[in-house]
Formats: C-alpha cells, structure tokens, sequence
C-alpha cells in the first residue's frame, strides 16, 4: 500500500475537511445563528475538542496502517474483538456522498451556467433555485455525473498519484482565490460591518441553539466519525507527529471558514441581501450579490464556485476513500474495480435522491413530510457521523487501556499533553457527542 508524504498527509486531510462545511455551510450557520457567539464558540471548540477528536481517530489509523474495521480490530483487547463493528462506520462516507455530491453538481450548474447570466432580483434568484431542484432533472443528474466521475478517477488512481496529487494542486488554488477574494472584499465600506457581524462578543448571542449549532459544525467541518480520518491516517509516515498534523488541519480550515464568512458577508451587507438566508445563501442570496457587481460580479462568481467546487471534490475523494481501502483489504480485489462499484452503488442511490426533489417523483418518495434528499442529509449529520464520532473517542479513552494509548501516543504528546488529551476524550468529548446527537433527534420531534 503506497502512504502520504508528511505534507501530503496533511493536505490531503485539510482536503477532506475544507469543503462544503466549511465555505458553504459554516457562512449559512453563522447567519442563523447571529455571527459573534457562534464564531467565538467554533473557534474555541475547533482548537480543543476538534484537536483532541481528530488526533484519536488519527491514532487509531497510524497505528494499525489498516482499513477502519482491521484498525479497531487491532487496537480490541478483548479475545473476541467486538469492536470490529465499530468499522461499520465507515458506510458513512459513501451514504454522506449520495446527497453531497448533489450540491456539488449544484455548484457546478451555478458555475457553467448560472455564473454568465447572474439574477437581478431576489425573487428571480429564488426561482432560479427552486426550478433546478424541482424541475432541473436533468441538470442535476448531469452534474451529479460530473462530480462522481472525476472522483472515481481520482480515487482509482490511488494515494500518490491520485489523491495526493490533486491535493498539491487544489488546495493552494483553494487560498489563492479565497485571498485575492478577502482583499478585494477589504476594499468594500461594508467590510467593517461584516468583520463586526463576524466577531463582535455579545453575551446575549450565547444560547443553547447556538451552543448546539457551533458543536455540530466543527464536528461537521472536521470529517469525524466516518473512517476518513483512520484511513487517511494508516497511509502516513511512521514518524508523522499527529498531535502537529490536527493542528495544521484545524488552523487552516479554520481561516477559510473565516475568509469564507467574512469575504459573503461583506458582498451581503454591501448590496443589502438577506444574511440569515440559511441554506439557500450560496444559492440564492449570492449569485443577486454578484448580478449587481455587473462585469466584476460574473468574474467574481466564477472564481468563487471554482474554489467551492475544489473545496468539494477534495471532500467527495476523502468520503469515497475509506470504503474503498476496505473493499481492497477484505475482498483482495484491485483499487480500480472496487472504486467503480462502490462508485455504482452511490450513483444509483444518488438518483433516487435527485427524483425526491422532482416535482414528478417526489411525492413517492416524500416520507412524514421530508423528501428522501432530506432523510439522507439529516440523518448523515444526526446519526451517521456522532455515532462514529462516539464509537472512536469513548474506544480510544474507555477500551483500549491508558497505558497502550500513552505508548502509542509518546512520540508525539508530552506526559502533561497526554493527560490533557486523554481527559478530553474520556470525559468531555463523549459528553459533546451526546449533546448533538440528542438536539439532533429532537429536532425530529419539534
């Protein structure tokens, strides 16, 4: 099996981290939920909670240098090894990738089409929307196509000359546009509205919701608790220092979530569009923005969803990724035919996905007034990923036993570091899963 180079292992997991979470749903979050307190608790969460769970996972997978089932295995203590079960959690990767790479395709139509022929009212834009969704079958069948493609091509071709290569390319391009867009974002009077927006300490905007909201979204725009981390982690230098690694990984994406945040909130406020539009920002609030910059905004448009799009696809390789890995290890069969059926599998659920949000089809395929789209989206995040997220903290902290951990963990964490990091995953972190999950399911019932 080939492995990551030191860097490589780094971009490649910033890569997996860095897609839509951050720049489209980490701007729409923070909208909703009143920018200040919800950035400042993202912030703080990423850099302790976010750290801690990344680097167990990590653990895990460079320990063992196997796939996410054969990892936690390994690692069981107990002759029966139960907890290989806890590998079934990588199923997550491709069940988040059967809606993911939907608006993906979203991105891609708004890119080649709706990029030359931006909106100039809100309820043109709005129309726009909804007509792709519920009557664009094709255009987003045929985007949907595009994004699976080039993924399975990618991950066909393997870890270095396939993921991490496009890793060396898209992620600089990725800052690159975001920096150039910041800067000509500084020049606009409305930066020093947004930048308040972003980190103005209001003590009034702490609540529970936005509690729950920040926590969903660093668990969210981290990766965890779907394989990705293990798998990405097995394929690393036997040396890499992981600890210095997560850092690398949580710092940038964060600054992009900032950029990302900062850069559409100026845009918003400077052309008077709604900034708690929700999902529908990138979509909807965006693309009126752009129409009104004239020239300027078409060009601005395009750099902007090529960099969503890079974001995206480097996601889409890393949720395919540890499926994959698995499929080659247990069934020994080569990287190209099991990346080609899983990819199968995806498309043909995906499309079912697509036609519950047709007007067509999806009244058979609507369920207790949710669309399968919606079931599929809500579910990942509801219990796809704190599950798995719960599953690797409370075996690293509770199973595998203190002193192996430590011995696992010493060339990298200083004692004092190691008793910090495992408090984290013995006590807080399972209690923070637990947390999401349950305001998750109870929005079920609201």
């Amino acid at each position: 099996m080939s492995n990551f180079s030191k860097f490589g292992f780094i971009l490649a997991t910033l890569g997996s981290s860095i897609g839509l979470g951050h720049i489209w749903r980490f701007p729409y979050m923070a909208g909703v939920s009143g920018g200040g307190g919800f950035v400042i608790l993202f912030l703080f969460l990423s850099l302790s909670i976010g750290v801690a769970m990344l680097v167990a996972e990590m653990v895990i997978g460079h320990s063992t240098k196997t796939n996410t089932t054969e990892a936690f295995k390994a690692l069981d203590p107990s002759p029966k090894k139960r907890w290989g079960y806890a590998g079934i959690t990588l199923i997550g990767g491709p069940f988040i990738l059967t809606f993911y790479s939907i608006v993906l395709g979203w991105v891609l139509y708004y890119l080649f089409v709706v990029s030359f022929d931006l909106p100039q009212e809100i309820s043109a834009s709005e129309m726009r929307f909804n007509h792709l969704l519920s009557d664009g079958l094709w255009s987003q069948i045929l985007g949907f196509s595009g994004v699976l493609a080039i993924t399975g091509w990618v991950v066909s071709r393997g870890i270095k000359d396939g993921i991490e290569k496009l890793n060396f390319v898209l992620m600089p391009l990725l800052f690159v546009i975001f920096i150039g867009l910041l800067v000509y974002a500084m020049g606009m009077p409305s930066f020093g509205k947004a930048f308040d927006f972003m980190f103005a300490f209001r003590l009034e905007d702490i609540t529970t919701n936005v509690l729950v909201a920040s926590l969903g979204q660093v668990f969210f725009s981290l990766s965890l608790g779907v394989g990705i981390i293990i798998t990405y982690a097995a394929s690393t230098h036997k040396k890499q220092n992981l600890l210095k690694s997560a850092i690398w990984v949580v710092v940038p994406g964060i600054l992009i979530s900032l950029i990302a945040g900062l850069m559409i909130f100026t845009f918003v406020f400077e052309y008077g569009a709604q900034v708690s539009q929700g999902p529908g920002l990138v979509f909807v609030s965006l693309p009126l923005v752009f129409g009104k910059m004239g020239l300027v905004g078409n060009v601005i448009s395009v750099l902007f969803l090529c960099a969503l799009g890079f974001a995206g696809i480097t996601s889409t390789i890393s949720l395919l990724e540890p499926s994959v890995m698995y499929i080659i290890d247990r069934f020994k069969i080569k990287r190209f035919s099991a990346t080609w059926l899983v990819v199968l599998a995806i498309y043909i659920c995906g499309l079912l996905l697509i036609l519950s949000l047709n007007k067509d089809y999806a009244p058979s395929l609507t369920y207790f007034h949710k669309s399968l789209f919606d079931w599929v989206d809500f579910s990942s995040s509801a219990i796809v990923m704190p599950l798995g997220g719960f599953l690797s903290v409370v075996f690293v902290g509770w199973v595998i036993g203190r002193e192996r951990v430590y011995a696992l963990s010493a060339h990298f964490l200083s004692p004092k570091m190691f008793a910090l990091w495992y408090f984290i995953l013995r006590y807080i972190a399972p209690l923070v899963v637990l947390v999401i999950w349950l305001a998750k399911i109870l929005e079920i019932f609201a």
